[in-house]
């Protein structure tokens, strides 16, 4: 049976892969008890008993607990920033990265929430040489605030809470988000995208969306799609061809699901490239229980809810 340690488990992050895994019978979670949970001596006990381990940690902690784990033989699974563009790691996006590179990895970094919709609409058009290296890209990026973990979770459930939370807020103002190193990087672009990410007041849903002007492409509307269906052939990232909600795009329409949607919107001179999926699914924890299920080699889905 398969040991896996969550290190960092009492975060919204890894609350919620040990909720999705405590049910499985192929795995057995080991569990350090709160006392000693940010013990270094106890920690490192559990990583080398680990094959698989989660770090659901601020990066520092990451990086420490990497050392922790030492040439152990376990796999690690890293929530946090900290090696999102480390080429020693590879990157927990296997539709993008490939499932091979996954599955045979010994160190994963799971993508970023924001970073994983601007990948799953510009990474594979960058390298059809559809999209330009040099295009100047804004991306609009709508969360729920469960993204903002368990402060920002019980400032908007609260009793007597600002009334400034009823409307959509904009943050990441001064264009240093965590996310832009790995969204420059992984999409291989010359120049970040303004970024602008916006939470609002519903739980959890995440809609991106980056405008491309027709003169930063050498393709058309329908290469672009004929990319994506290319790409997009597994279970967890699809191409959407039709309009469902008759001209509109909710934001939370994947909450609670850990599969993710692309489409092609606009017109022949300005496309809008829309990416709908869960924050705390295809943007995090269902992620990394994706990549998890990689690297056992078992079907992807595996504890996973995912929509028709």
């Amino acid at each position: 049976m398969t040991k896996v340690f969550i290190d960092g488990s009492a975060g919204t992050t890894g609350l919620r892969i040990h909720e999705r895994l405590a049910d499985r019978s192929d795995l057995e979670l080991l569990i350090l008890p709160d006392a000693v949970r940010k013990d270094e001596n106890a920690r490192r006990e559990m990583l080398h008993a680990a094959d698989i381990a989660f770090l659901c940690l601020p990066d520092a902690a990451a990086v420490e607990a990497v050392a922790l784990a030492g040439d152990s033989k376990v796999k690690i699974i890293d929530t946090s920033t900290a090696h999102r563009t480390n080429p020693d790691w590879v990157y927990g996006f296997a539709e993008l990265t490939g499932y091979d590179r996954v599955a045979s990895a010994r160190r994963v970094a799971n993508p970023g929430c924001h970073a994983s919709g601007f990948l799953a609409l510009t990474a594979p058009l960058s390298r059809a040489g559809i999209l330009k290296k040099d295009a100047d890209l804004t991306c609009f990026s709508l969360t729920g605030y469960s993204g903002g973990g368990k402060k920002m979770i019980a400032e908007y459930e609260g009793e007597g809470r600002s009334k400034l939370l009823g409307a959509p807020r904009q943050y990441g103002l001064a264009q240093t988000h965590k996310h832009l190193p790995e969204m420059k990087l992984l999409a291989d672009l010359t120049t970040p995208p303004v970024f602008c990410p916006i939470v609002g007041d519903f739980y959890s849903g995440m809609e991106v969306t980056v405008p491309v002007f027709a003169k930063d492409l050498t393709g058309t509307v329908e290469d672009i799609k004929a990319v994506y269906r290319e790409t997009y052939t597994g279970k967890l990232v699809r191409f959407a061809e039709e309009d469902t909600e008759g001209g509109f795009l909710s934001a939370n329409a994947f909450s609670g699901r850990d599969d993710m949607e692309v489409r092609v919107c606009g017109n022949g001179d300005r496309i809008l490239l829309v990416a709908r999926f869960d924050n705390l699914g295809k943007g995090a924890s269902g992620a990394a229980i994706q990549n998890m299920n990689i690297l056992l080699g078992v079907d992807e889905t595996t504890g996973l809810v995912v929509g028709e």
